[in-house]
């Protein structure tokens, strides 16, 4: 069967948007885990780390949503490569609750990223066969709690679903579908009390946070000696408030993240004939050595934003946000800046996010250009204000 339409789209996926993959350190399968999936974070340069003070916190810190309380749930959609004019989209669907019995919150959500839809052809003949979807997806599940007044705990266990066919290619044996697991510790420092000499006490004003996502085992289609690591990652953040009174808020969030993966090439010469074999460390060793495969500062993503609230907390709230990606020439060359806005009325929220790279030499016509995320929130019995940055539950 001919599905190399469906082959060069996955590469392009997972070749032009997430070259943070390659450039830190070996080839990931399952990429679409390290997508930016909400629009609030998106319209902050892609950072949150050290923000996470909603339910989007599942995949930027899963800790943070230990110092809030009450319930929410959110929905984000993007389509993604507009640039391309191709049928791929993804969903974001979120929800945490606070539960006093168990001393924290239950947090849920769903990850879909689809390809969209293929003509299956034979393998002598351009004749159609039928059609087929491919998609990625995860389930992740998890709880938040506090440690003590000032530290926060998150954890996320996940089950990861890939589907690129469902049927195999030519002479193979199985199908294009896998499965895997993996699962998310972080922890957030947001401290009510911190004195520093000749500036004064900045409690409340500021929280630290780290996320290393996505441990688990490698993921195969066919072939289990081909399987492919998943993108663990680590990130860290950082979120001050720079301006805070009665209808004013002013936020700055900075994040670092970089990706835990070592893949090295190793040459093979067997009866006159030399071929490459590509090895990646597992998991639990490339948390470590993955740190030595590549220049220390240059394999690391930076983000950073400001958001502006204005409005009165449980009332109406009207938000302004931008923010800057960078990523190293060598290492991906990922450079974009970002907008977005947001309202909350009452119990409901609204967010929206766009991305451009035009102000960059030769980014106009870059895949990212022009995305947009659109979210739509609603969160009820919490404390009012945790809508606004910093929040601090019971």
């Amino acid at each position: 069967m001919k599905i190399i339409l469906r082959l060069m789209l996955i590469g392009m996926v997972i070749g032009v948007v997430q070259k943070a993959v390659y450039a830190q350190g070996g080839e990931s399968a399952v990429p679409f885990l390290l997508l930016a999936p909400d629009s609030r974070a998106g319209g902050l340069g892609e950072s949150g780390a050290g923000l996470a003070d909603n339910s989007a916190a599942i995949f930027w810190n899963p800790a943070g949503i230990a110092f809030l309380t009450g319930n929410e749930v959110s929905i984000t959609h993007s389509n993604w490569l507009p640039q391309f004019n191709l049928d791929l989209f993804y969903d974001y669907l979120t929800y945490r609750q606070y539960i006093e019995s168990l001393n924290g919150s239950v947090t849920a959500s769903v990850t879909y990223m689809n390809f969209g839809e293929f003509v299956r052809t034979g393998a002598d003949s351009p004749d159609p066969l039928g059609t087929f979807r491919s998609f990625d997806a995860a389930l992740t599940v998890g709880y938040a709690t506090k440690l003590s007044n000032d530290w926060g705990l998150g954890l996320n266990f996940r089950l990861i679903h890939s589907r690129l066919s469902d049927q195999p290619t030519a002479q193979e044996q199985g199908k294009g579908v896998a499965t895997s697991v993996s699962f998310d510790v972080a922890t957030m420092w947001r401290p009510s009390s911190f004195e520093i000499p000749l500036i004064g006490d900045i409690g409340n004003k500021f929280s630290v946070g780290a996320n290393l996502s996505n441990l688990g085992p490698k993921i195969y289609y066919i072939d289990r000696a081909q399987a492919d690591p998943i993108p663990t990652n680590l990130r860290i953040g950082f979120a001050y408030q720079l301006m805070n009174d009665e209808y004013n808020s002013l936020m700055y969030t900075f994040d670092i993240s970089k990706v835990l993966i070592k893949k090295t090439t190793q040459t093979v010469i067997s009866n006159n004939d030399t071929t490459s074999v590509s090895k990646s460390d597992e998991w639990y060793q490339a948390i470590f050595t993955s740190w030595g495969a590549k220049p220390f500062f240059r394999s690391m993503d930076y983000s950073m934003g400001l958001e502006y609230w204005y409005g009165t907390p449980g009332d109406f709230l009207f938000a302004l946000r931008t923010g800057f990606f960078y990523e190293d020439p060598s290492y991906g060359n990922r450079k974009f800046v970002t907008f977005g806005a947001g309202i909350r009325y009452d119990i409901y929220g609204f967010d929206f996010s766009y991305i451009t790279t035009s102000i960059f030499k030769g980014g106009a016509n870059h895949p990212l250009s022009d995305t947009l995320r659109f979210s739509v929130s609603i969160g009820w019995g919490g404390i009012v204000g945790q809508t606004r940055g910093l929040p601090r539950g019971i």
